[in-house]
């Protein structure tokens, strides 16, 4: 048993990871860190819901702090073009990871994860290739979209109402969507 970060992009996807967490044993606070997030008002409204769910499960959330303009500069220049699940997001996977790994080295957790993994969206070997060589804290490496855990965030934010977003969040992931 351990405290472990858990890096939040959303209340849906964290939805299956916090209890599959809290199941083995682990004392988990949520770090809500996505400055990758097109606007203030979705950063809100997306910090909001993943606030909504620590409230549920019963455990802590820290926030980052937003800079949309810092996350442009360091990791989507020269890279707005990329097709979704290119470089570009391979860049933003390290960005926010290195964030919570910061954080959590920082205060005193034993490890640190991300909900990013549960995701069919979201290739969980290019997450965890994301983490090597940030060397801040330990990562758990942890594929929640194994045993269903897709499925159980699809589940689980519609028990507790939460909003559900069609677009990872930054501008260039709004291709296509309305």
């Amino acid at each position: 048993m351990g405290r472990v970060l858990l890096h939040v992009c959303c209340g849906p996807c964290a939805s299956a990871c916090v209890p599959r967490l809290k199941t083995a044993g682990e004392t988990v606070t949520m770090f809500y860190s996505n400055s990758n997030i097109d606007t203030q008002e979705e950063f809100e409204k997306r910090k909001r819901e993943a606030g909504r769910l620590a409230e549920a499960e019963g455990v802590d959330m820290v926030c980052d702090r937003y800079d949309h303009d810092d996350w442009l500069a360091k990791v989507a220049s020269g890279l707005e073009d990329e097709p979704e699940k290119g470089k570009r997001c391979e860049k933003c996977y390290a960005y926010n990871l290195a964030r919570a790994a910061k954080y959590a080295a920082g205060h005193g957790f034993d490890a640190y994860t991300t909900s990013l993994t549960v995701s069919p969206h979201k290739p969980s070997g290019a997450v965890f290739a994301a983490t090597e060589g940030i060397g801040e804290a330990v990562f758990l490496k942890e594929d929640f979209k194994k045993r269903g855990g897709f499925a159980e965030s699809l589940r689980r934010s519609s028990e507790l109402g939460l909003y559900r977003q069609n677009y990872c969040g930054c501008e260039f992931s709004r291709r296509g969507n309305p």
